[in-house]
């Protein structure tokens, strides 16, 4: 059990070893003009949009690859529609929330970004539910495994290190 005691001399706190709470606290110091600009060069800010264009590479190339091996092009278009419900909601999502960052009130720029999460999900669900009325002869499978596919390209961001802020080039 530690013992914490008032000094009314130097209006500090003490703890049994000694030690004052203003030696336990990190001192802040502003950074002058040319060490913030080091520190922004040394942690640039990643891009969501680079995201969105290797998920639209992938998605496209999922279903151009379903196409030629299968013959199938109606499998293909599931597997795009399965894209495309990834896709567009994350277009819409990363708009709206470039603009929330313009917002200066934390509490509304909060709200805001779960307002768009939801207007994300019940976008992608809307583009699911209507899939059998845009593609005639839908395929399940191969609409989810295109969702899965092109939202898993989060990780293959993450590896390329698109995700990450960095000074060091990517592979891209």
């Amino acid at each position: 059990m530690t013992k914490i005691a008032s000094s009314p001399e130097t209006g500090t706190t003490v703890d049994t070893t000694g030690v004052a709470d203003e030696d336990l606290e990190p001192q802040f110091k502003p950074l002058t003009a040319e060490q913030a600009q080091a520190w922004r060069q040394q942690n640039p800010v990643s891009s969501p949009w680079r995201v969105l264009w290797l998920q639209l590479g992938v998605g496209v190339l999922l279903a151009l690859l379903t196409g030629l091996f299968t013959g199938q092009w109606s499998l293909a278009a599931s597997v795009a529609w399965g894209g495309v419900a990834v896709i567009i909601p994350a277009v819409v999502f990363v708009r709206a929330l470039s603009r929330q960052m313009r917002r200066t009130q934390p509490g509304a720029a909060l709200v805001g970004l779960f307002v768009w999460e939801l207007v994300k999900i019940v976008l992608t669900v809307a583009l699911l539910l209507v899939a059998p009325k845009v593609i005639s002869d839908l395929s399940w499978f191969a609409l989810v495994a295109g969702f899965v596919v092109t939202m898993k390209v989060y990780w293959l961001a993450m590896a390329l290190g698109w995700m990450q802020r960095k000074s060091k080039p990517t592979i891209f």
